[in-house]
């Protein structure tokens, strides 16, 4: 009985639907028409804006990545997200304190890029765990342990979302430390020469002295040495390269093959991984301001 009649309000409104919007073909062809002209030509003005002036690209992505879903969360009052968020806010602040203080500190580099590697990898773990609870849910394997389909689902893409947006933001606060770092140690120069002379038995990214051996096996990390014969801590240059998304020897700026670093195919999908962050980034940093201008447009044409 109860069902009937959520079937009859269901197929009453959406009868009103179609009511209230019929004869406004034309007007949804507009509507459609503008939003796919504003998504080529904002496409367009990102890939210009990032090709000329990447750093304040860089900035102002950041910046949304870090403020936007916080508006939406705040605004529907998703208290457990908002809470994760806060954690973040106040250790990655003061990591990225840290890491732009000059003179730098000995210890800062591997401190941040410690900090960086853990969140990716922590983030890395947990979108996998949501997608398998995802995929799990639509096999129907939530059944055998009696959890509603509903509830596995909300569980999985809940734990998706925080794994891939924690993901993101973090590498763009690692990017911009990571920088900041290089620079101070002098080993590095976005633009130009460094500003010191690189020796032999320094890792050029934490400027710190490399003890072991290339050939030699270390007991927590070993020295990797790119094909252009510089040598740097293993953590250093997989946190420069993987989580601080600099695909460049931090001294000479020669391009790192990437394949050739993680020959262990265990390894490789943390490279993928990384790309699709990259990915998203414009998806959830101007995918909001793109339809929220679409709409702006709607509204000043007085299109509904």
């Amino acid at each position: 009985m109860a069902y009937s009649i959520t079937m009859n309000r269901t197929r009453v409104e959406h009868a009103r639907m179609h009511a209230k919007h019929k004869g406004h073909e034309a007007m949804h062809a507009e509507m459609v028409l503008i939003l796919i002209v504003t998504l080529v030509v904002a496409q367009l003005v990102l890939v210009q804006w990032k090709q000329r002036h990447p750093k304040s690209y860089n900035l102002v992505t950041l910046f949304q990545m870090w403020v936007v879903p916080l508006y939406f969360t705040t605004k529907l009052h998703w208290w457990r997200f908002l809470t994760t968020w806060f954690i973040f806010s106040v250790i990655t602040a003061y990591i990225s304190f840290r890491a732009t203080r000059k003179p730098l500190a000995c210890t800062t580099p591997r401190l941040v890029y410690k900090w960086f590697l853990l969140l990716y990898k922590i983030s890395y773990a947990t979108g996998i765990v949501g997608y398998t609870v995802v995929m799990f849910t639509l096999f129907g394997i939530n059944l055998i342990f009696r959890i509603k389909p509903e509830d596995a689902m909300d569980f999985g893409v809940s734990l998706l979302f925080y794994g891939l947006y924690y993901g993101v933001l973090g590498r763009d606060f690692a990017e911009m430390c990571a920088d900041f770092m290089a620079s101070t140690v002098g080993y590095y120069s976005a633009s130009g020469m460094p500003t010191k002379h690189l020796s032999d038995n320094i890792c050029a990214v934490c400027g710190q002295p490399i003890l072991v051996d290339v050939s030699e096996e270390g007991i927590i990390e070993n020295t990797y040495r790119l094909s252009c014969n510089h040598v740097f801590h293993e953590f250093c240059i997989r946190g420069w390269c993987i989580v601080g998304k600099k695909q460049m020897c931090p001294y000479c700026k020669e391009k790192v093959d990437l394949k050739r670093m993680f020959s262990n195919p265990w390894e490789r999908p943390h490279v993928m991984y990384g790309q699709l962050l990259d990915w998203l980034r414009y998806l959830v940093a101007w995918q909001p301001v793109i339809i929220g201008f679409v709409q702006g447009i709607n509204y000043v044409l007085g299109l509904e």
